[in-house]
């Protein structure tokens, strides 16, 4: 096994391992949490606190506050006429883009109606209207830009897919511990359910990703972004290992305090990745930041972002769908999902720049 798949497989391990270890050391019992499909709901979630409300949202504020203000100051500010990056091309929307639009349009349709002959396909229209949604933003960006992930990095694109089912079982995994977020569908067998979800599961990491690559056409966002903030990211084995050991005590502890501890479920898996490459000595994917370029890293956390409202938005009058029971916030829904939950998809977008970066790696050597 060579060194990228051997870490990965490690990696898995530990993820899977550890919350299940904190609930053995706790003296629980697993078996509610490993129930598949999961059908219970067994996590007693804590009511809503207007405190807890404020200081979270506090956070988020001085977290994205300072990346929306830059944005908007250097776009339509005195920078704004800068020729030093590259303009939109004069490329018509391509064919096969038109496609996905129509595509995209019909999967709408079909998974908000309730059309008596369609029933039995009724529960999976949530596959269709995201492979739509890839191949749009892909088409968009080969549009600005002549290149996109589709077109010109097609092995790596397809290879995303089963990367992202794997990677998305991860989370819902991990969301047995604390149940943020549960789904309304028929009963199924434990194929069935395994086969039903892993196609739509397998859509993340193509639409975030590539999201993300139309992001980065924009010049806007490399004005603001390419030269901003320089942060350098301690790279002391002492420090490294800090972040490691903190990011496995919360994945333990998920399980133990689920009302507490929920939001380390998005990002404890982060911190292992982050903070096991850089033990090994290498550069991760937020090396460009020490230099001040910030592009890759907001991109990616706001293309989650951007999927995430259509993830939400899409789910709301969906069939087969989800709900959330979060602690301390649940309230101020927007479609499902409570107004700072959507603050998750911030981190959510950092891992899957990480998990790319780790899954499609070829040219690791061994360790």
């Amino acid at each position: 096994m060579n060194f990228s798949w051997r870490r990965i497989f490690y990696l898995l391990v530990m993820m899977a391992g550890l919350p299940a270890a904190g609930m053995l050391l706790a003296g629980r019992s697993l078996a509610p949490y490993l129930e598949f499909p999961s059908r219970n709901c067994f996590v007693a979630h804590a009511g809503f606190s207007w405190l807890v409300f404020a200081l979270i949202g506090v956070l988020v504020l001085a977290c994205a506050l300072p990346f929306v203000l830059r944005y908007f100051a250097m776009v339509f500010g005195r920078k704004a006429g800068s020729s030093d990056v590259p303009g939109v091309s004069n490329r018509g929307f391509p064919w096969w883009g038109w496609l996905g639009v129509g595509f995209l349009a019909l999967a709408w349709i079909l998974a908000w109606t309730r059309f008596s002959w369609f029933a039995a396909l009724q529960r999976h229209t949530f596959t269709p209207l995201w492979i739509a949604y890839v191949v749009v933003v892909n088409a968009l960006t080969w549009r600005r830009t002549g290149r996109c992930l589709l077109t010109h990095s097609t092995g790596r694109f397809l290879v995303l897919f089963p990367c992202s089912a794997a990677f998305w079982w991860l989370f819902e995994y991990l969301n047995r511990y604390v149940q943020n977020w549960h789904y309304t569908a028929e009963q199924f067998s434990a194929a069935e359910y395994f086969w039903y979800a892993t196609l739509p599961f397998s859509t993340v990491l193509p639409a975030v990703l590539s999201t993300r690559e139309w992001l980065l056409s924009f010049p806007g966002w490399q004005r603001a972004f390419a030269h901003a903030w320089v942060v350098r990211m301690p790279r002391s084995r002492l420090a490294s290992g800090a972040v490691f050991l903190f990011a496995t005590l919360g994945l333990m502890g998920i399980g133990i305090f689920p009302n507490g501890l929920y939001p380390l479920l998005w990002v404890s898996p982060l911190l292992l990745m982050l903070s096991w490459q850089t033990l090994a000595g290498e550069e991760t994917p937020f090396h460009g930041v020490a230099k001040g370029d910030w592009r890759e890293v907001v991109g990616c956390a706001v293309a989650a972002l951007i999927c995430g409202w259509f993830w939400e938005m899409w789910n709301y009058y969906s069939l087969a769908k989800w709900f959330y029971t979060v602690p301390y916030v649940n309230r101020f829904h927007v479609f499902e999902m409570p107004l700072l939950g959507f603050a998750g998809y911030l981190p959510f977008g950092l891992e899957c720049m990480m998990a790319a970066a780790w899954l499609t790696r070829t040219d690791e050597t061994t360790l």
